[in-house]
C-alpha cells in the first residue's frame, strides 16, 4: 500500500509563507515579543495522540492549536500553558483525541506574561498519527550527537538532513542524545585519515562538563541550534531514549567522577540530567513514574516498539562474572524485565522492535586501557551467561517459550554500523530463537570500532562499516556517520532494513519475512 503522506519538505518550505500570512498585525505587537529559540518537536506518536514541545526565551503564555490541514482552517484550540523559569521556559503536552493515520499540524504562539501586547510570531510543526489498518511504515534510527568534541561545523549536523530526505514516519534516537561530558573547543582538528574539522558554533554551556541543571539544559539547547536538527524535529516525530553521555561516560551508581568535576555526587548529576532530558524532549510521561524512560509505542497493527533503559537500573560496572542474577549484576532491573516480558507476550503487532541503547553481543569495556569492567552486556569471555548476560538469557528463553515471533533489535552506542545475526547453533547459550540486531551511529560524533563480539549468544557479523585499522575518533567530516532506514510493507508485511551513511549511500540491506505463529 502506498504511503499517503504530506511531503515534509513541502511543509517546511511553506512554513515561512504560512507564518507571515498568519502573523498578528504588527500594530498589535510590542517591539520585543517572545521568541521560540529552539524550534518545535513532537514525539511518542500513537494512533490517537502525540506529544508536542516548544520553548520560549522568557516567561510567556503559550497558545496551542492543532489541525488536520496545514492552513489551520479547522484548527482546534488547546488550553494555553505557561512557560516559566522552573522548566527553563519549555512546555510540552499530550495532544489526544486525534484521528488515526492523519497528518497533524500544530502551532504555537506566545504572549509575554509581563506585556499582553507582546505576542510572538507563530511556529508550526507536523507529525502523522499511527494507523489502525495496515499501510507502509518507514522510520529511521541512529544515536550519538555532538560527541568526542565534534559540535556544529559549517556543514552542520548533516546526517539529520539526510534522514529528513527519506520523509520517515518517525525517528528513533537510540541514546547519547547529548554529550554532557564532552566540552567543545574552537581549534581545528586534523584526524588520522587527514580530514579536518572545526567547531563554528560554541556556547558557554559546551565549554565544560555539565554539572548544574542549567548546564545540562544547555547541552540540549546547543544541539537545537543546528538547522538540520530543528528542521527534522519540526516535520518528523522523535522517539527518545538515553544512554551514558546524557550524564557522563559509562555512568552507573558506582561511577567515580574525575578531576573535571567539582560535583562528585553521581546520583545528583543523574537526577539533574534526567530532569533536563524530560524538560527538553517530547518524551511522554508516566504519572506514577515521572522520570521513566522505558515504554512501548504501538505504531499500528504491524509494529510495536519497546524502548529499553540500560542505565537507570544497572548495578556497578564490574567484571561481569557473577553466576546468578543479583542487584549488582542487573542491567535491566527486575521491574523493567518483568514489564518487557509482559508487553512482548501481549503484543499483537507483526513486528516487535526492541530499541536497546546498547548492543547485546558487542564487547564494550569500562576501562579500555586494560580491557576491564563490563560497560554493556557482554563480559568478553564467550562462555555460558554470567553477570548482565543472565537477564538477557532469561529474556531470550522467555521469547522462545512464549512463541513470540518477529523480534528485531535496534541499537547504536558503539559509533559504527553493523548487522548481527544471533545464531543459537553458534552460541554457548542456545535456548533461544535466532534474531537480528542492527547497529547504527554515530549521527554526529567521532567514529570508532569495530569491537570484538562475545559468542555467548552466537552473534554472526553479517556486515560492518567502521574506520580503517589504526584510525579512531574520525570526525563527521570523514563521512563515516551512519543511520538505519526501516520500511515495513503494508501488503506483504515484510521488513526491509537498510544501513545508510551521511551521503545517503545504501551500504547493506536485508528484507525479512514475517514468521507466523
Amino acid at each position: 500500500m502506498p504511503r499517503m503522506t504530506l511531503s515534509r519538505r513541502r511543509f517546511l518550505a511553506s512554513g515561512t509563507a504560512m507564518t507571515a500570512a498568519l502573523a498578528t498585525p504588527s500594530i498589535l505587537r510590542a517591539q520585543s515579543a517572545p521568541i521560540f529559540e529552539h524550534g518545535v518537536q513532537s514525539g511518542d506518536v500513537r494512533t490517537g495522540s502525540g506529544m508536542i514541545w516548544t520553548r520560549t526565551d522568557r516567561p510567556a503564555k503559550v497558545m496551542m492549536e492543532v489541525s488536520t490541514t496545514e492552513d489551520f482552517a479547522n484548527a482546534r484550540r488547546l488550553p494555553p500553558m505557561d512557560a516559566l523559569p522552573q522548566s527553563d521556559f519549555a512546555v510540552k503536552r499530550l495532544v489526544d483525541g486525534l484521528p488515526s493515520d492523519q497528518d497533524i499540524f500544530y502551532r504555537f504562539t506566545a504572549q509575554d506574561l509581563s506585556d499582553v501586547n507582546a505576542i510572538s510570531d507563530p511556529v508550526t510543526g507536523h507529525f502523522r498519527t499511527a494507523p489502525t489498518a495496515r499501510r507502509d511504515v518507514r522510520f529511521v534510527w541512529s544515536g550519538d550527537t555532538a560527541g568526542q568534541g565534534y559540535g556544529i561545523d559549517e556543514a552542520g549536523m548533516r546526517t539529520y538532513a539526510t534522514m529528513h530526505q527519506h520523509e520517515p514516519d518517525f525517528f528513533i534516537h537510540s541514546g547519547d542524545t547529548i554529550y554532557a561530558d564532552g566540552p567543545l573547543h574552537e581549534d581545528e582538528v586534523t584526524a588520522a585519515d587527514g580530514a579536518t574539522f572545526k567547531n563554528t558554533v560554541l556556547t558557554e554551556a559546551k565549554s565544560k562538563v555539565a554539572e548544574t541543571l542549567d548546564e545540562f539544559r544547555g547541552q540540549w539547547k546547543y544541539n537545537m541550534m543546528d538547522e538540520h536538527v530543528r528542521a527534522l524535529s519540526a516535520a518528523v516525530p522523535t522517539f527518545y531514549q538515553w544512554d551514558d553521555h546524557e550524564v557522563t561516560n559509562n555512568w552507573s551508581a558506582s561511577k567515580v567522577l574525575g578531576d573535571a568535576y567539582t560535583e562528585k555526587n553521581i546520583a545528583l548529576l543523574a537526577a539533574r540530567s534526567a530532569r533536563a532530558f524530560h524538560e527538553l524532549t517530547p518524551i511522554s510521561y508516566t504519572p506514577a513514574e515521572p522520570g521513566r524512560i522505558y515504554r512501548k509505542i504501538n505504531y499500528g497493527p504491524m509494529l510495536d516498539i519497546f524502548f529499553l533503559d540500560l542505565r537507570s537500573y544497572r548495578g556497578p560496572n564490574n567484571d561481569g562474572m557473577s553466576g546468578e542474577i543479583t542487584e549488582e549484576s542487573r542491567v535491566l532491573g527486575a521491574e523493567q524485565l518483568a514489564w518487557l516480558k509482559r508487553e512482548l507476550a501481549n503484543s499483537t503487532a507483526t513486528w516487535k522492535v526492541i530499541a536497546c541503547d546498547m548492543p547485546i553481543g558487542v564487547v564494550v569495556w569500562d576501562n579500555w586501557a586494560d580491557q576491564s569492567g563490563v560497560e554493556a552486556v557482554a563480559n568478553g569471555d564467550g562462555g555460558a551467561p554470567k553477570g548482565r548476560e543472565l537477564e538477557f538469557a532469561e529474556l531470550l528463553r522467555f521469547i522462545k517459550v512464549a512463541n513470540i515471533r518477529n523480534t528485531v533489535w535496534l541499537t547504536a552506542d558503539v559509533h559504527y554500523t553493523a548487522a548481527h545475526y544471533y545464531n543459537p547453533e553458534k552460541a554457548q547459550f542456545q535456548d533461544f530463537e535466532p534474531f537480528w540486531e542492527f547497529v547504527s551511529g554515530p549521527l554526529h560524533a567521532g567514529t570508532f570500532g569495530p569491537n570484538a563480539l562475545d559468542m555467548t549468544f552466537g552473534p554472526e557479523e553479517r556486515f560492518v562499516k567502521a574506520p580503517a585499522e589504526g584510525q579512531a575518533n574520525l570526525p563527521p567530516s570523514s563521512g563515516l556517520q551512519f543511520f538505519g532506514l526501516v520500511d515495513i510493507d503494508g501488503d506483504t508485511e515484510q521488513m526491509t532494513v537498510r544501513l545508510m551513511d551521511v551521503a545517503d549511500t545504501e551500504l547493506w540491506s536485508i528484507t525479512l519475512d514475517p514468521q507466523r505463529a
